[in-house]
């Protein structure tokens, strides 16, 4: 049987500190020698599918053709589904539980041409403990399997791609004249990332008013991080295409006492209605893992 890929992309919430990272790894070499494994990341928060499906959809469009295992899985042991998923009709396929992970990225690249449901006996490995490490027993194998040729009837049943869990993401939404946003993710030098396409603050112009917790602060929108001047805030375009809250050479989400999942709130300010001043309004929510 002929390899059909030789890349494995491989995102999860394990960490380093214990050994299921490489055990995967060892797994899928085992059954698949020739492929390559690219780990995506494995410092997704314990537990957080929604910061997991962010994290696969920003690297979605980047990752090399093949198969891509993502494992967030608090299910696991459960009744929820392994699934194995196809987009592109057969030109990748994304592996993992069933729970919502998988969704933002197979939106992005154009939704899912065929999925199974990962039962087949024959191409996983035998249990040696409890199901509670499904990465190793499950979805490494068959992704290996699946590199190998293996085709993908072989691997489970069909099932309807729309019964597939949907990802859980939020819309930014305009109430009166706010644009109602939200903190989708803060990287590792703080910058946050907003629900919010650029386009839809064009018409508040280039210099803004930042606002938060009866704190105000100068801010613009920059093109580069070191076009902020020092004490002020900046809103530019990130990697992602999307608005980011970031400051020069610092923490934005320190400096504003920013979490994932914040409502930040966008909008002219007085008299200053399609005019170049905007005030940015900062709420607490509950956050949801």
């Amino acid at each position: 049987m002929a390899a059909r890929f030789d890349t494995i992309s491989f995102l999860s919430d394990y960490g380093h500190e214990d050994e299921f990272v490489g055990v995967v790894h060892s797994v899928i070499r085992s059954i698949a020698p020739h492929v390559a494994i690219i780990d995506v990341t494995h410092g997704i928060t314990p537990h957080d599918t929604r910061a997991g499906g962010l994290a696969l959809a920003r690297a979605a469009n980047y990752l090399c053709p093949g198969v891509v295992v993502a494992v967030v899985d608090p299910g696991v042991g459960t009744r929820r589904r392994a699934v194995a998923i196809e987009v592109g009709d057969g030109a990748s396929y994304l592996i993992g539980p069933d729970n919502g992970l998988l969704a933002p990225a197979v939106g992005l690249v154009g939704g899912a041409t065929r999925a199974i449901e990962l039962t087949s006996q024959d191409h996983r490995l035998p249990l040696a403990g409890g199901a509670t490490f499904d990465g190793r027993d499950v979805f490494a194998p068959a992704a290996a399997h699946l590199c190998n040729g293996v085709p993908l009837e072989q691997l489970g049943e069909d099932i309807d791609t729309t019964g597939l869990v949907p990802g859980v993401l939020p819309v930014s939404q305009i109430e009166g004249d706010e644009l109602v946003a939200e903190v989708l993710w803060i990287d590792r030098f703080g910058n946050c990332q907003l629900n919010v396409d650029p386009a839809d603050i064009d018409h508040l112009g280039t210099t803004m008013l930042v606002i938060m917790a009866n704190t105000e602060k100068i801010g613009m929108r920059t093109e580069a991080y070191d076009q902020i001047p020092t004490g002020r805030a900046g809103l530019m375009v990130d990697s992602s295409g999307l608005l980011s809250l970031a400051i020069a050479r610092g923490s934005a989400a320190s400096e504003f006492n920013l979490a994932e999942g914040d409502e930040i709130r966008l909008a002219a300010t007085d008299g200053q209605q399609g005019g170049a001043t905007i005030a940015v309004e900062i709420q607490r929510k509950e956050h949801r893992r």
